[in-house]
């Protein structure tokens, strides 16, 4: 459902319009990143779960996670939150995750050797992450 249509809709409540009326442009697009990255994120973390589950080793199950959810993520992102559809990105893209994973595998190092269980390890490290992401996606890849 587009902004316009929420804002005209008789199946919205009028609160629920008057909110979208008040969010800015700039961070409309921080909402639809969060929305869609909520279901990303999800989509990752079970996938990390079930590998880790089947005693596949955290970096392993880390990683099938991300590369498994590289292109649904590439495409969500780029044509739902930065309205980019250009399959060139995907390079650029692919680096970005290159950085993230280093740095999950690295935290998830660091916790597994404080004795943090990898599930909870793993879902601590989730908002930071998140937010590198969103940075990094609105700034080097969907410019």
């Amino acid at each position: 459902m587009s902004v316009m249509s929420i804002q005209t809709s008789p199946m919205v409540p009028s609160f629920l319009r008057k909110l979208v009326q008040k969010i800015q442009p700039a961070h409309y697009q921080l909402l639809k990143f969060l929305a869609v990255g909520a279901l990303n994120t999800l989509f990752a973390y079970v996938i990390f779960s079930l590998f880790l589950y089947m005693k596949i080793h955290y970096t392993i199950a880390s990683l099938l996670a991300i590369v498994l959810g590289v292109i649904f993520n590439f495409k969500t992102y780029g044509a739902l939150v930065f309205k980019r559809s250009d399959n060139t990105l995907i390079f650029r893209f692919i680096l970005i995750y290159a950085v993230l994973y280093l740095l999950s595998i690295s935290g998830l190092w660091c916790f597994n050797h404080m004795g943090v269980n990898l599930y909870y390890a793993n879902a601590i490290m989730l908002a930071p992450m998140s937010a590198l992401s969103f940075c990094l996606n609105k700034f080097f890849v969907f410019v």
